[in-house]
């Protein structure tokens, strides 16, 4: 049975969160609040927070500021993950993907399922990791925000879950890169 082996202790993990908008400021981000609350609510570390414009090199860009900071073990985005010419959320995690986390995308399309029915389908949600640093995209809504953080960040980000968790994994991100810079030697 899933769940959380209280014998572990509990390892706080570095998140930042970025809010992908062309309209919000930290003033009205509703979405990244409730992230940014469950991160420090959690236990974990809200190492930054930011808001990109709509715009897929902008995201990007961000995205691998982080990836290069030490100090960010995870990045959680919030907006940009839909179906219209601005939702670019998707194609810019892509572009700096390592490798992509294809079950978290349907995953929460299948928790979202039980609460909007078939308009799930609008969301891209997606996820992946890159220079040792796990990525995820939500939707922009704040109730995708809490599916996202209730149902399954909370738990994967916890490395008392069992039977396994990404916490467990993290040291182990870069076999393969530190590997190809040892053969470059």
């Amino acid at each position: 049975m899933p769940g959380i082996d209280e014998s572990k202790r509990f390892i706080p993990v570095n998140i930042a969160v970025l809010t992908v908008s062309d309209s919000r400021t930290l003033a009205n981000d509703k979405s990244g609040q409730i992230l940014a609350d469950r991160v420090t609510g959690a236990g974990h570390n809200l190492v930054a927070r930011g808001i990109v414009t709509d715009d897929e090199s902008a995201i990007a860009a961000k995205l691998r500021e982080w990836i290069a900071d030490p100090g960010v073990d995870v990045v959680i985005s919030t907006g940009g993950t839909g179906v219209t010419g601005r939702d670019v959320t998707p194609e810019a995690f892509a572009s700096v993907y390592e490798k992509e986390i294809a079950g978290f995308g349907e995953l929460f399309r299948m928790i979202s399922f039980d609460k909007i029915g078939t308009s799930t389908i609008q969301s891209r949600a997606t996820a992946g990791v890159a220079g040792g640093t796990y990525l995820f995209a939500l939707p922009g809504s704040p109730g995708a925000c809490k599916d996202g953080w209730d149902e399954i960040l909370k738990w994967q980000l916890d490395y008392r879950f069992q039977p396994c968790n990404f916490v467990e994994l993290m040291d182990r991100l870069e076999e393969r890169g530190r590997r190809a810079r040892a053969d470059q030697v």
